[in-house]
C-alpha cells in the first residue's frame, strides 16, 4: 500500500473490553456512572473553589486545574466507548481516532505536569513557608500552567503529524475501547520507526522527567520535615501533602500497573482492563481524595451546595 493511499481507511475496529453481547448492558452502566459522578464531583471542586475567595491560592488554583484536565481527559474515551455499546457497534472514524489520540496525550500528559507543578508547590510551602507567596506568586502559578500546555500541545501536535503519514490495512482492528497511541501504531502497516522513537522521547518529557521532579521535590519535604522539632508541626505539614501524595500514587501506580501487564501479558483484553485504571479510575477518585482530606474544600463544597 503506498504511503499516499492511508485516506482510503475511513475507520477502525475497536474491540473494547469484551465482546459478550450479555455483558454489554452491564458495561454501559457502569461506565456511564463512572463518568458521570467524574465529571460531577470534578465540576464541584472547580465551583467550590471559584466561589470561595480563601481558596484562591496557587494550590487551589492548580487543583481546578486537574479537575478540568480530568473531566477532559475521561472525556475523551469514554463518551465513544459508551457510544459503541449503545449502538452494539465497534467503528471508530480515521479522523476520530486520530482525534482521540491527539486529546488523550494532551490530557494524560497535563495530568502529568500538572501533579508535578502541585508538588513543586508543596515543596515551597514546606521547604520556603516564609517565602511562599513571594515565589508562588500569580505570574508564575500562571507561567507554569502556560508552559505545560504548550508543551504538551507540541508534542501532540508532532505526534498526530507523524501518525498521519502512516498507512493502515482496511478493517484494521484496534484491541482496546479507544485509540490509544502505542496500539495504533502496533497495527500501522507502514515503517513506525520515527513514530517509535519520537515515543521514547515523548514518554522522557512527559512521564520521567515529571516523576523525576516530584521524587526530588518530596525528598527535600521528607528531608526537612524530618528536621521539625515539633510532632503537631511535622504532622499539619505532612497533611497538607497528603492529598497529593495519594493522587500521585494512584495516578503512577495504575499508569506503571498498565504498562507491566501489557509487558508480562500477551493479552489485550487484560491490557483494556487494566488501562480502564488510569482511564476512567483515576479521574473518578481524585474529587474524592481532594475533599474529604481537606477542612477547607469540605467547608466550601458545603457553602456552595448549601
Amino acid at each position: 500500500m503506498e504511503a499516499g493511499n492511508h485516506t482510503e481507511v475511513s475507520e477502525f475496529l475497536l474491540l473494547g473490553l469484551s465482546e459478550d453481547p450479555e455483558l454489554q448492558p452491564l458495561l454501559f452502566g457502569v461506565f456511564l456512572s463512572m463518568y458521570l459522578v467524574t465529571v460531577l464531583g470534578n465540576l464541584l471542586i472547580i465551583l467550590a473553589i471559584s466561589s470561595d475567595s480563601h481558596l484562591h491560592t496557587p494550590m487551589y488554583f492548580f487543583l481546578s486545574n486537574l479537575s478540568f484536565v480530568d473531566i477532559c481527559f475521561i472525556s475523551t474515551t469514554t463518551p465513544k466507548m459508551l457510544v459503541n455499546i449503545q449502538e452494539q457497534s465497534t467503528d471508530i472514524s480515521y479522523v476520530g481516532c486520530l482525534t482521540q489520540v491527539c486529546f488523550f496525550t494532551i490530557f494524560a500528559g497535563m495530568d502529568n505536569c500538572l501533579l508535578t507543578v502541585m508538588a513543586y508547590d508543596r515543596f515551597v510551602a514546606i521547604c520556603h513557608p516564609l517565602h511562599y507567596m513571594v515565589i508562588m506568586n500569580p505570574r508564575l502559578c500562571g507561567l507554569l500552567v502556560l508552559t505545560s500546555w504548550f508543551i504538551i500541545l507540541s508534542v501532540s501536535l508532532t505526534d498526530i503529524l507523524l501518525m498521519m503519514r502512516l498507512t493502515f490495512c482496511l478493517g484494521t482492528e484496534i484491541p482496546h475501547f479507544f485509540c490509544e497511541l502505542v496500539q495504533v501504531l502496533k497495527v500501522a502497516c507502514s515503517d513506525t520507526l520515527i513514530n517509535n522513537i519520537f515515543l521514547y522521547v515523548a514518554t522522557a518529557l512527559l512521564c520521567v522527567f515529571p516523576l523525576t521532579g516530584i521524587i526530588f521535590s518530596y525528598s527535600q519535604i521528607v528531608s526537612s520535615i524530618m528536621r521539625m522539632s515539633s510532632t503537631g508541626g511535622k504532622y499539619k505539614a505532612f497533611s497538607t501533602c497528603g492529598s497529593h501524595l495519594s493522587a500521585v500514587t494512584l495516578f503512577y501506580g495504575t499508569g506503571l500497573g498498565v504498562y507491566f501487564s501489557s509487558a508480562v501479558t500477551h493479552s489485550s483484553q487484560r491490557s483494556s482492563i487494566a488501562s480502564v485504571m488510569y482511564t476512567v479510575v483515576t479521574p473518578m477518585l481524585n474529587p474524592f481524595i481532594y475533599s474529604l482530606r481537606n477542612k477547607d474544600v469540605k467547608g466550601a463544597l458545603g457553602s456552595l451546595l448549601s
